[in-house]
């Protein structure tokens, strides 16, 4: 166990969530299996969230990450860490991909962390011990996963998905790491072996008894002594537990007062891995007060703990993407065969229509990559015109300057439809498939897909945002293609 109570010049100085829209209320689920697992209807309180059929945990992770990045200028972006046990690519880096996504420059470091739900606490306190950043640089670092379950399962319950992203860096800090302490220890209560779906789980109630709660008050206690702080000094706890008070049960094992351990994504979302326990820091901030001090936990094979104090500058911090927001944005879908179709559950009979050959193209994509992947399109120097995709040549028939490009992010601009159509003959993971024109404040037009309209009403005029998404899957081969689409705004 290593602790240090220096305090580190780096910080969080911002931070973005994102939980999906679509929820399904656990006595749904639970209803669902009643005839073969009564016994689930006893933790069916509240609701999770589900990952919509074109939802990963890159998807994901570029929604957080752009909440957390909001008004920061691309170029300051050093790195971008993802952190997540359920990445899309395992021999493809996915961090690359998210940093794309969010125009960052060529030259930031990325990286991506997994193996086990703890990746995400090791991720942040890396980035907060890294010296390498430069002055007035910037890190972000993402948690995101989508765990699956299976169908009858306490997990199907339990388990929730989102994503948060923390932005570090020297300067407009709102919380400073005051010491941490981290201990490894091989304890397997779950795994999920390579190429599994799903994962393992031996007896609950062991796995917290012998594991979480017996190695948690050694890391608190060493940690809280190194800085001269008594269990009182501690406004929040923050404890990833899935249990039904199983979070306070480990927070009175380490002395601390279990009232202040509540987990507030617990009703609303569910456990979202590797990310809830960054996800219960976001939240805990957008309340914190300066002075407060905040203690994390993180489990999975050992435990991490990070002790930080909120400054003065919480004060004036408003996030563009709070958690508060992610919770109350959601909606509830009580079609529980909807809901195994997105995780994969059943196999539906798609019909002939599903049988394209959806092979990619490496060599054309790549050259595309740009536009495709941070929807960047082209700004004409000489008159204005935005178009795309970019070209050589000014589409502006008054104009027609050649090479008079500049690159312009489409993704960074608010839209408004200008026609749309439903198709319920072509094949589509959600039918209908919706699909249309937008066009851009500031100029330039997009032949996009709608997703996310079962709350608004689509119609000509309405304003729409960019999402970053799955387009389609090439399950042949086991790729992802990933385009932006439009939502309400």
């Amino acid at each position: 166990m290593a602790s240090d109570t220096t305090t580190p010049s780096i910080g969080i100085t911002g931070y973005g969530a994102w939980i999906p829209r679509r929820r399904i209320a656990r006595k749904t689920i639970a209803g669902a299996h009643a005839w073969f697992n009564a016994a689930l209807m006893g933790g069916a309180r509240g609701r999770r969230a589900q990952a919509g059929w074109d939802e990963d945990s890159v998807t994901m992770a570029v929604a957080a990450a752009r909440g957390a990045l909001a008004g920061t200028e691309p170029a300051r972006v050093a790195s971008l860490w993802l952190a997540s046990t359920t990445l899309p690519f395992l021999d493809r880096q996915n961090a690359t991909l998210v940093a794309e996504a969010c125009g960052l420059p060529p030259a930031v470091r990325t990286l991506d962390l997994g193996g086990s739900l703890r990746a995400g606490t090791g991720a942040l306190l890396s980035g907060l011990l890294d010296a390498g950043l430069p002055a007035g640089g910037t890190a972000v670092h993402v948690a995101a996963d989508t765990r699956r379950a299976k169908p009858a399962s306490p997990d199907e319950l339990a388990f929730g998905h989102g994503a948060v992203a923390f932005t570090l860096g020297h300067e407009g800090v709102i919380a400073r790491l005051l010491g941490w302490g981290s201990v490894s220890d091989d304890f397997v209560d779950h795994y999920r072996a390579a190429g599994q779906e799903h994962d393992y789980r031996w007896e609950e109630r062991w796995a917290r008894d012998e594991g979480v709660v017996r190695q948690a008050p050694a890391v608190v206690r060493a940690l809280l002594g190194d800085a001269g702080l008594a269990p009182a000094d501690i406004a929040r706890v923050i404890v990833p537990a899935a249990g039904a008070g199983d979070a306070q049960r480990i927070a009175k094992a380490c002395g601390l007062a279990p009232e202040r351990a509540a987990d507030p994504l617990a009703d609303g979302c569910g456990h979202t891995g590797a990310a809830h326990p960054l996800l219960l820091l976001a939240r805990g901030l957008e309340d914190a007060a300066p002075g407060e001090r905040i203690l994390l936990l993180g489990f999975g094979q050992g435990c991490d703990a990070l002790l930080f104090e909120a400054t003065e500058a919480i004060r004036a911090y408003r996030s563009a993407a709070p958690v508060s927001a992610a919770l109350e944005g959601g909606w509830e879908d009580d079609n529980y065969l909807r809901f195994l179709a997105f995780e994969g559950a059943i196999a539906l009979e798609t019909g002939i229509r599903a049988e394209a050959d959806l092979k990619t193209a490496h060599s054309v994509a790549y050259r595309s990559h740009a536009a495709v992947t941070g929807l960047l399109a082209g700004r004409c120097a000489a008159c204005g015109t935005v178009q795309f995709p970019p070209d050589r040549v000014c589409v502006n028939r008054d104009c027609g300057a050649i090479d008079r490009m500049e690159p312009y992010r489409l993704a960074d601009h608010t839209a408004r439809v200008v026609s749309f159509t439903s198709d319920a003959l072509a094949y589509h993971p959600d039918p209908p498939s919706r699909y249309g024109m937008v066009e851009f404040d500031g100029g330039g037009r997009l032949l996009v897909e709608f997703t996310e309209w079962e709350r608004a009403e689509l119609t000509v005029g309405a304003a729409a945002r960019l999402v970053f998404r799955i387009k389609d899957h090439d399950r042949t081969r086991g790729f992802r293609r990933y385009f932006w689409k439009a939502v309400p705004a």
